[in-house]
């Protein structure tokens, strides 16, 4: 009767743990399912970029798109390139995106220095106004931010496509949580051993958050090459225009009609660099942003 009780049980069990596997592997092939779905959604705006970017504009307008083009059009590529000036335009975006970044990189290792490692009166209280800024919508801040630059006589100038936006509460923000992990001790030593802060931060910060500072370089990089609204509100002359809003315009003839498979393949050529910098460097982003906001 034992023997007989123990076969049962062996079988129930068994049963269990079969079921539990189904059930994992049914999850597994949902979780997946989805995930494709999902992958396919968000590709699928890409896929139509570089398949209207192959065709002609007659196929273009046809009442029944075509998912492939019926004859692959690869000038519409060089077209792009001279129609809009891209050259000039990536040259422009380059510029105004390095020397942001570098000016900005200085910013805000210094505040997130002060504010994770300086003792002075108003710290705390300096910083959580700083953070409270973060609760504004940036927009509120054009009509405020158009008016001085006008007053400064900026308009039309590389000087009001950088200035304006040197400052990163965020930024700062992050560099001091990723401060804040670095133990004192180590700055206390060195105070000791008679060491600046300027040469403590640079011998030792900087090295230990490099993640943090490399994911600051690249995103404030991308926010500069991504910048539409205000580079469009401030710059009305060709020589200051960068790539997004150089684009606006570029492929509209003087009736109004707008080549769109050339205006596609521009906009294939100026997200080229993006998708190159995520797939490369997306490790580096979220290494940075994970070693950060650990400590508060």
């Amino acid at each position: 009767m034992a023997e007989k009780n123990n076969t049962m049980h062996e079988k129930n069990l068994a049963m269990v743990t079969a079921t539990q596997r189904v059930v994992q592997i049914l999850v597994k092939i949902l979780v997946y399912a989805f995930l494709i779905v999902m992958a396919l959604i968000i590709l699928f705006p890409f896929y139509w970029m570089i398949n209207s970017s192959l065709k002609t504009l007659d196929e273009y307008r046809l009442n029944v798109p075509t998912f492939w083009p019926r004859k692959v059009i690869f000038a519409n590529y060089p077209g792009a390139f001279t129609t809009a000036n891209l050259g000039r335009l990536f040259l422009n975006t380059l510029y105004v995106g390095v020397v942001s970044t570098i000016l900005s990189l200085v910013i805000t290792v210094l505040s997130a220095f002060a504010f994770a490692r300086l003792e002075f009166k108003g710290k705390n209280a300096m910083f959580a106004f700083l953070m409270a800024t973060m609760m504004i919508p940036g927009e509120l801040f054009t009509i405020t931010n158009y008016s001085t630059v006008n007053t400064f006589g900026w308009i039309d100038t590389y000087v009001v496509l950088i200035v304006p936006f040197l400052v990163s509460v965020f930024y700062i923000y992050l560099l001091r949580q990723n401060f804040l992990q670095i133990p004192n001790e180590l700055y206390l030593a060195a105070k000791v051993d008679g060491t600046s802060d300027i040469k403590y931060l640079w011998k030792v910060m900087v090295p230990l958050s490099l993640p943090t500072l490399i994911s600051i370089t690249i995103l404030k990089m991308m926010g500069a090459w991504n910048s539409y609204i205000w580079p469009r509100l401030v710059t009305k002359d060709d020589a200051h225009k960068l790539v997004t809003n150089g684009l606006r315009n570029a492929f509209t003839a003087s009736t109004g009609d707008v080549n769109y498979p050339v205006q596609m393949a521009a906009v294939a050529i100026v997200s080229f660099p993006l998708f190159l910098v995520f797939i490369f460097l997306r490790k580096y982003i979220m290494k940075g942003v994970s070693r950060s906001g650990i400590k508060g």
